[in-house]
């Protein structure tokens, strides 16, 4: 029968909440999910990522069309550029007047759908997406007149606001809004790392997995190891088996670095977040209740829902307050290219090379990975901001620009003039030495600042402050340090930077 609205679902809203998708009729409205080439190749997605997602859309619209609804669904073998042509294609066959859509999660889709109407001849409905916990208006509100955007004050409120692990007198539980000194335990092997499960692969997960191995033979992504989990029943198990056997351990453990395990304690649900096959809330109240029931530590919940409640969506609030100016931040004027083992691993630096190796493979690394070993050695050597950020957005699999760019471009490369750090995200060797094992294994020295055998990072970070030191004098927090490097001699300084201009040209090499 004709559809009286036509409902376009995106690969990353893939929630019965979607409100594009509660609102539809099952009777009269037609859904339409497309796996176009235009969002596939914008960057060079890792191949788990758009596995993940081709396989959980198709999955997906089996379950649309089990409770009634009228699906089409479009598949990359189709050849279809883009999904204003994905449009104009199905509305040929289905005409209507009406194009319903759950706002997209990132700016560049966002202007594309403001020239639908005119393009297509239709009206657009574009609705708020509501299954983030702060709207945007509620992020205006809450930043207006602020001279600082400090997450932490943000994240009291949404404590607040949503009731989550406070005492009965509205104070949080425990007396402490934070428990991050808590969470910052080195990994020395205190634990057994609890073996992560092997998920079963549907026949449509194969199916997909095939044809993007197939169709992206060159983007980095080791399919052999997929094991992601592609429906929304599958990612709570997967969320299920954390509250069991990680959780106690997670917020410990959280900043820990080791050869034994990429995922550690990790609860590795952010890319099921991010494409809608959890809701946010939900596990905020599942790791409290765990506990009030005793099985972990309130430093271990709070460490948790810090990163949902807290993090996540101050990350969303921070890109839509600010773009599209934000993605233009370069406030270290950072330009060196991009060095070729961003993109194949080939780096003598153990810390950088598990990181980076294991990201191209996985499509994933923890947050202290991701800041301050990767994003770590970017900052310090003054890597190209936009390349930077491109990278990061293609090789995680829980990449969209609206969690990857304030993280990368603010928090890792600090280029958008403090907006979301007081402080650069710099550290030495020593801070990565302290917080696991990875040195162990390295051909470079922690303990060394220059000459053979000295970690690269020690040397960048000194060469850092010397390159920034005006500017970060003027900052409070870092006041001590600027002083202590303005105290060394003038001939210590200068071996210090000479020799760390030589050890960044051996470690980049010729620009990928």
């Amino acid at each position: 029968m004709p559809a009286s609205r036509l409902v376009l679902v995106l690969g990353d809203q893939l929630s019965l909440a979607n409100p594009a998708i509660a609102s539809a009729d099952p009777g009269e409205d037609l859904l339409l999910l497309a796996e176009v080439a235009e969002e596939a190749s914008y960057v060079p997605h890792n191949r788990h990522k758009i596995a993940l997602i081709f396989s959980a859309m198709r999955h997906f619209a089996e379950e649309l069309r089990a409770r009634g609804f009228q699906v089409h669904y479009i598949r990359l073998a189709d050849g279809v550029p883009s999904l204003q042509v994905a449009l104009a294609q199905v509305m040929e066959r289905h005409p209507c007047a009406t194009v319903r859509v759950c706002e997209p999660g990132e700016y560049r889709l966002r202007l594309a759908m403001a020239g639908w109407p005119q393009a297509l001849g239709i009206e657009l409905e574009m609705l708020e997406d509501s299954r983030f916990l702060a709207s945007h208006g509620e992020f205006r509100a809450w930043a207006q007149g602020r001279k600082q955007l400090r997450m932490e004050y943000f994240y009291r409120d949404m404590r607040r606001r949503y009731g989550v692990l406070l005492e009965t007198d509205g104070q949080p539980a425990g007396g402490r809004w934070n428990y991050d000194q808590e969470n910052r335990v080195g990994w020395r092997q205190q634990r057994e790392i609890p073996q992560r499960r092997r998920l079963q692969q549907s026949a449509l997960t194969r199916e997909v997995l095939a044809e993007v191995a197939e169709a992206f033979p060159s983007n980095p992504g080791d399919l052999q190891q997929f094991n992601y989990a592609c429906t929304a029943t599958e990612a709570r198990s997967e969320f299920d088996w954390f509250l069991r056997h990680a959780l106690p351990d997670f917020g410990r453990y959280q900043d820990g670095l080791t050869e034994a395990s990429p995922w550690l304690f990790h609860s590795k649900i952010s890319m099921y977040l991010n494409i809608g096959l959890l809701e946010p809330l939900e596990l905020c109240r599942d790791v409290e209740q765990a506990w009030h029931d005793g099985h972990c530590s309130l430093s271990a919940a709070e460490g948790f829902i810090r990163q949902i409640l807290g993090w996540r969506e101050y990350v969303r609030g921070v890109y839509w307050l600010l773009m599209p100016d934000y993605a233009e931040g370069n406030g270290l004027d950072a330009r060196m290219p991009l060095p070729a083992f961003f993109w194949n691993a080939e780096t003598d630096l153990r810390c950088l090379q598990r990181a980076v190796s294991q990201s191209l493979d996985l499509g994933y690394a923890h947050h202290i990975q991701r800041l301050m070993v990767i994003g770590n050695f970017a900052l310090l050597a003054g890597l190209d901001v936009k390349a930077v950020c491109e990278w990061y957005l293609a090789v995680y699999v829980d990449a969209f620009e609206w969690v990857e760019l304030p993280n990368t471009l603010g928090m890792a490369l600090h280029a958008d003039g403090g907006v979301m750090a007081s402080k650069p995200y710099a550290a030495s060797g020593k801070y990565i030495q302290r917080q696991g094992d990875h040195c162990r294994e390295c051909r470079y020295s922690p303990s060394r600042m220059t000459g053979e055998g000295a970690c690269p990072y020690n040397a960048l970070y000194w060469r850092f402050i010397d390159r920034h030191l005006e500017a970060l004098s003027e900052n409070p927090r870092m006041g001590l340090i600027t002083a202590n490097w303005r105290k060394r001699s003038a001939a210590d300084r200068e071996a210090i930077v000479v020799w760390a201009d030589q050890a960044l040209q051996q470690l980049v090499g010729p620009p990928g």
